[in-house]
């Protein structure tokens, strides 16, 4: 009893902390409130009809799932590659195991600036390499797929190698008996991979998803430094690459409206919840090592 009674007052604590925000939040969400003229009222559920019709909510929100499925399944697939190549026997294993984490260490800033020289219209380094293979070059920011494509290209350059060094963890405990005797029946590098190493894997799958899924859901920094100059929070002169966090924090401090910030943000909640189950249902249709 000792140490259930040692952890409870501070898993009470931790609930108590962790919902205030939730709960202050929907109270918040029911109001309309303003940054200059403070609460104006209860509305009720009224922020979340006007949510419901409202079509920049819902450009922001495909955009969103637009990125994130963009981002988040190439970002899993080559971590989990580069984890496997990094698991084997190569030379200098601590330089390379040590520079997959360099992007995730450089400054979100440099890499927005960076990545938005390198898919520059007029002079960068994309629209140069299309252009020496006889393709025009491409506006990034004016259009909605080209910069999905080139927002999701920072993402995973900066995480990619962030998950690889948690799967390359999980890779180390994965006994090399039964890699030895997979070898001894016959089993090819392929069969090896989707019998031993993916089942094996499974439960850091799942945590390496689900931050994932939370990070790409809430996906600011990245689009906000991908524009530049009064249309950065707008995601565009059209809103072709904002957000739901950036239509949040646009709604909150540009346009004051707090209470619909809070229902934005309680939305955005829920949604992670969900888009995580979903991957969390997916995720436990592989096979088990148990």
């Amino acid at each position: 009893m000792a140490p259930y009674l040692f952890v409870s007052p501070f898993f009470l604590i931790f609930a108590v902390f962790g919902l205030f925000p939730l709960l202050y939040t929907a109270w918040v969400s029911m109001h309309d409130w303003s940054l200059l003229s403070g609460n104006e009222g209860f509305v009720g559920l009224g922020n979340y009809r006007d949510l419901a019709t409202d079509s920049q909510f819902w450009r922001a929100l495909v955009n969103t799932m637009g990125i994130f499925v963009i981002a988040t399944i190439p970002q899993l697939v080559l971590a989990t590659l580069l984890a496997q190549a990094l698991n084997h026997g190569l030379r200098a294993r601590t330089f390379w195991r040590m520079s997959v984490l360099v992007p995730n260490v450089t400054s979100v800033a440099a890499v927005g600036i960076i990545f938005s020289l390198i898919f520059a219209r007029d002079f960068g380094i994309v629209n140069w390499m299309l252009d020496s293979v006889g393709i025009g070059a491409i506006d990034w920011q004016a259009h909605r797929w080209s910069s999905w494509l080139a927002i999701s290209v920072m993402v995973d350059w900066r995480w990619t190698g962030y998950n690889a060094l948690i799967l390359l963890a999980a890779l180390q405990s994965v006994p090399k008996e039964l890699y030895e005797a997979a070898r001894i029946d016959g089993a090819s590098a392929w069969r090896q991979f989707w019998s031993i190493t993916v089942p094996m894997l499974r439960p850091t799958l799942v945590f390496v998803t689900i931050v994932a899924t939370i990070g790409g859901v809430q996906l600011f920094t990245e689009p906000l430094l991908f524009g530049s100059g009064v249309n950065a929070i707008a995601g565009g002169t059209t809103g072709q690459y904002q957000t739901v966090a950036m239509y949040l924090v646009q709604e909150a401090f540009t346009g004051q409206r707090f209470g619909y910030a809070a229902t934005i943000a309680w939305v955005l909640f829920l949604l992670i919840g969900l888009v995580s189950a979903i991957n969390l249902l997916l995720l436990r249709r592989i096979r088990s090592a148990d």
